[in-house]
């Protein structure tokens, strides 16, 4: 196998994992706008014992958003480093100018 070949190859399989990503995506959104309507039609403030434990039941659906969130950045990163190893660099044949990392997502610089 070439290197063309090898890079192809990664970048289909990066294409199969953004596909999955979405659909997973898309199944969380589906979940969890479910989850918004139960808790929103069924949960009152008489369903809590008191403020603690309210506090403590909204703070495990806020980490499980946040594990969800941060799985998502860990495979954006993956996907990312695919992605600059087979881009060609700023000064190399396809002469990019600006940030890898604008040009794949659009977004610039977000610190």
């Amino acid at each position: 196998m070439n290197r063309e070949q090898a890079y192809m190859r990664m970048l289909g399989a990066t294409a199969n994992m953004q596909w999955n990503i979405a659909l997973m995506l898309e199944a969380k959104a589906e979940e969890a706008e479910k989850a918004r309507n139960w808790i929103c039609n069924h949960i009152t403030e008489a369903s809590f014992l008191g403020d603690q434990t309210q506090m403590k039941q909204t703070a495990q659906i806020n980490e499980q958003v946040i594990e969800v969130l941060d799985g998502v950045n860990k495979m954006s990163q993956g996907i990312l480093s695919v992605m600059r190893s087979v881009l060609p660099k700023s000064g190399e044949a396809g002469g990019n100018e600006g940030d890898d990392e604008e040009m794949l997502f659009g977004m610039g610089d977000m610190n």
